[in-house]
Parts: C-alpha cells; structure tokens; sequence
C-alpha cells in the first residue's frame, strides 16, 4: 500500500455535504462479537438503515463459541453471565426463557453454576495427598481478606507502597506468606501446605484475569472492575443463544463474514490508489470518493464510510495498530493500547467414559509443593502443564456426561496451544494420576480446548489493568477519531467498542454489549434530526 496523501475537500462543517442533503449515514462495524452486533442492532432499531458488519472469521460471536458435541454444549470462550441487577446479558437470556432449564440450586446466590450445587474443591498436592479440608478453609479464609485488601487501594485512595511494586500478586504473595509464617498455631508441615496453596490461588487469579501473572496485574487499580450484584447464570443450551439473539433483527445483507480488514483509511487520508480504484468502480457513487473514511479489506475491496465502529480486541490493536489506521493512531491512543493488558485463559475439557473422582468433589486444584517459596509463575516449555491450576467437574452429569474442565493462563496457554490433542490428553492424564495418587485413571475419550492466544483474529481471551495502566487509559482506548478539539472534519470518524474499552465491566460479555450500545448512542444523539 502506499502511502496515501491527505484530501483537500475539508469543510468546516463537522458534517459532510452528502450528510448536510439529510442522505443516511454510511457505518461500518468491525466485528461481529457481542459489542458489534449490540452496535449494530441498537442502530438498526433507531432508524439507520445503511450499517455494514465485517467479520474476519466465518461466523458471529466473537470470543463466545459454544460447540455442541452429542447432547451437551461446551463453552470455549464466554460462560458465565456475572451478575443479574441490571446485567443486559441476564436480562436476554431471562427474556427468552434461556435459564429456564437451570435448576434452584444453579441460580442460588454466589454460586458458579457448572459446579456441583453440595460439593467441596479437593485441594491436591503433587505427592498425591489430599489437604485437609480445615487446612484449606483456613487458608481460603486469609486469602479472601487480604483479596479484600487488594480492593481497597482503589476504592478507598489507599497509597500503594513501594515494597508491593504496585502488583496485585506482589502484594498478596507477600502479605498472605507473612501472616501464615507468624501463625503460632500451626505446625512447619501446615505451613509449608499453606505456603505452596499461595501460588495455587494466584493461578486460579490470573485465569479469572486472564493475565500472564497477577504480579502484572495493577494494585492501584485492581478494584475499579465492579461486580454486578446477584448470582452467577449458565446458559445450558450455550452462550451463543446470546448472540444469536442480538443478530435476530439485524438483516442477514447486513453482515459480512469472512471478510477481514486491513486498513481503516481516516481523517479524509484517501491515497491515489484508492481514488484509483474508485475511478474504475462503476458502482461507487461519485460523492462517495471524497468520504472522510475508506475501509480496506483483504481482498481489495474499499469500502467508503462515515463512522466506523472498531471492535476488535485489545490483543489485535496491540499487534495491528500501526498497519490497521492511516494516519497512524494518535500517541494517547498507542500509549493506552500498549499499556493496558491482556493475555490469555484456555480451557482444556476432558471427557471420561466413567468418573474417577468421587460424587462430593467440584473441583481438583493443583498443589505443587515445591513452589511453597516461589516468586515466580513462569514455568520452562517443557513444564507448561505447571500452569495448570484446576479441573472443575461439570454439573450435573446427565446434562454434561463425565467431563472436567481444566484451567491455564498466560505464556504457558500459548505453549498448550501448540501441541496436539493427544500430548495435551496425554499430560493432563499423568497430572490427574499423580495428584490423585491413582495410577489407573484412563485416558481420556475425547479433548476438547480453546485456543485464543494464537488466533490472529482475537490474540487473547480479555483485558486487564496492568501495573503502569489506568482506567483512564480505558477512557483514553475508547475515545473517537478525530478528537473534537482537534479537527473541522465530521466527527467520529473512527469509534471504538469491546470490552477493554469499558472502565468497569472490562473483560465481560456485559461490559461488551454495553459499550456496543455506548457508541451506538453517540450515533443515535447525533443523527437524531435525520431518524424522527
């Protein structure tokens, strides 16, 4: 591509000449996830009649995936609905009836609803030895207090000390090791169990996160995410329900999949190629050659438009920035990109012809006792499976069979990715035995896992507040081009959506419907004297 040069049709009036004849605006989405679609139908709803969906992939939903094997669906990315009050994802599933199939027990307050509704987590060490159930809820309870902590700096302005190098898992590491070291009560062996359950918890932190590490993780920050209130939902027919839902009422011309971007032309940057391509393009309007954005896709098709909202994840703005805007982004906008995080959680679903763990047992949580003084969660390659933190069992069985569900985060996911189904069956195999204690476990009938960390079209599972970042670099991530202040030219050429763009719902399927609908009302406020 060359490079392009800047039009000289610039107005003062914020609104172009085609838009000053009342025509419709021209919109462009970019991504048919959750934030996409709800974009696109509140547009559609409100009178817009000339909106375009492009997706990369050759399907809707973004990082939701449900698949269906048999008589059970698996969710390989989005699964749970956080929160009931005021949730717009609960309210869907609610409105059509999707959690009519969940039982008392599975909506019940506080409960993540895959688990068995009266079973307990086993808390495994690697020398095969359960940890006493009252170790563990001793440990259980210290950690949530010093979790509650972590919340603190944000909510209440605490001053985050420079010991704690603004690391949430720093922090926790430290303080948690301090008070059961100074427990009088307990004996070396107890403590040592305690030390070691320190790192277990971390993992299962940073899968939640999704972050490499909780040591990434910003202190100062870490509790500005809020939790809606209410239970936790599945859906048993699958997340997807979800976003077949938003695309019901968009028309079927509306998107387009495999249809991939590479480059959003803004700010009236409209090169001589693509002035070329639109002289030899019979079909694209002449006053459509002077638009303030053109879209270019993959397969040289330029599309011209008006707004585009980007949705695309953090992890593909990290990676593309540079090539996917001309003009480049501005420096504010590449710094909160950079600075934000984001990395990746996978499952791995394991499923056996009959259960080896007992009818109480929810969960088996990986202890390794050698990491009672570690600092670090970096494993070598060859020890990726270190990483692995849990296997929750799926509930109730006769919906699901006799499936668990194991949980990795970070560098080490990526290294998961890479390796095929039967080393993975194969490793998780020897792990389950040598945990349990049971060298009889059979492999497993059938592996089904997630890969989102080396899917160009995602590079990552959702967004976190890394040590350095703020939720004003959210702000920052969300803002329009051009910025107002700054330019004569149509405003909000180029919007942004998704969930890293929400300051406190980030890295939930909420938080991206509600920014979604966010930029689609600034659109809705704007055009409101062409849509009565």
């Amino acid at each position: 591509m060359q490079s392009c040069e800047i039009s000289g049709d610039s107005t003062d009036d914020p609104l172009s000449s085609g838009l000053r004849r009342k025509r419709q605006p021209r919109i462009v989405v970019i991504g048919a996830g959750l934030a996409g679609l709800s974009a696109a139908k509140a547009l559609l709803e409100s009178g817009f009649t000339d909106v375009t969906i492009l997706e990369a992939t050759d399907r809707i939903g973004g990082r939701v995936q449900s698949v269906k094997l048999e008589h059970a669906t698996f969710e390989l990315g989005a699964t749970w609905i956080h929160g009931s009050h005021g949730n717009p994802v609960y309210h869907l599933a609610e409105d059509n009836g999707l959690l009519e199939e969940t039982t008392d027990g599975e909506r019940s307050v506080g409960r993540i609803s895959l688990y068995s509704k009266n079973g307990v987590a086993y808390h495994l060490t690697n020398s095969g030895q359960r940890i006493p159930k009252d170790v563990v809820e001793e440990f259980s309870d210290l950690y949530n207090e010093v979790y509650n902590l972590t919340q603190e700096f944000f909510q209440r302005g605490k001053p985050v000390n420079a010991e704690s190098q603004n690391s949430v898992g720093v922090f926790t590491r430290d303080v948690v090791r301090k008070r059961v070291k100074a427990d009088p009560d307990d004996t070396e062996a107890v403590k040592r169990l305690k030390l070691a359950m320190i790192q277990q918890y971390l993992k299962v932190e940073s899968c939640e996160s999704s972050s490499h590490s909780m040591d990434e993780v910003s202190l100062s920050e870490f509790g500005e995410w809020t939790e809606i209130p209410g239970a936790h939902h599945i859906i048993p027919c699958g997340f997807i329900k979800i976003v077949e839902i938003l695309a019901r009422s968009i028309p079927e011309s509306v998107i387009q999949l495999r249809k991939p971007v590479k480059c959003i032309h803004w700010n009236q940057s409209v090169s001589k190629e693509i002035e070329r391509v639109a002289d030899h393009n019979s079909d694209l309007p002449e006053e459509d050659k002077g638009s303030d954005v053109f879209v270019e896709c993959e397969d040289c098709e330029f599309i011209p438009a008006d707004h585009v909202i980007v949705t695309v994840s953090l992890g593909v703005l990290k990676k593309r920035h540079e090539s996917l805007f001309h003009p480049r982004l501005p420096e504010e906008k590449v710094m909160a990109i950079e600075k934000l995080g984001i990395s990746t959680t996978d499952k791995i679903f394991l499923e056996f012809e009959e259960p080896f763990w007992s009818s109480e047992c929810n969960s088996i949580q990986f202890v390794w006792e050698d990491e009672a003084e570690s600092e670090s969660l970096t494993y070598p390659e060859e020890l990726w499976y270190k990483k692995i933190c849990s296997f929750d069992v799926l509930y109730p069985p006769e919906r699901y069979g006799y499936v668990l569900s194991g949980w990795i985060c970070g560098e080490e996911a990526l290294i998961m990715e890479k390796c095929d189904d039967e080393t993975v069956a194969e490793t998780c195999t020897e792990m389950l035995r040598k945990f349990t204690g049971n060298p009889n476990i059979p492999k497993p009938r059938r592996i089904l896992r997630s890969s989102w960390g080396s899917n160009p079209n995602f590079r990552g599972s959702y967004s976190y507040t890394q040590v350095g970042s703020s939720g004003a670099d959210v702000e920052k991530l969300a803002k329009p081009l051009p910025y107002a202040e700054s330019s004569k030219t149509t405003p909000m050429q180029v919007m942004f959506s998704g969930e890293a763009t929400h300051r406190k719902y980030y890295s939930t399927t909420h938080g991206a419907v509600l920014s979604g609908q966010r930029e689609a009302a600034h659109l809705i406020e704007m055009y409101q004297h062409l849509l009565q």
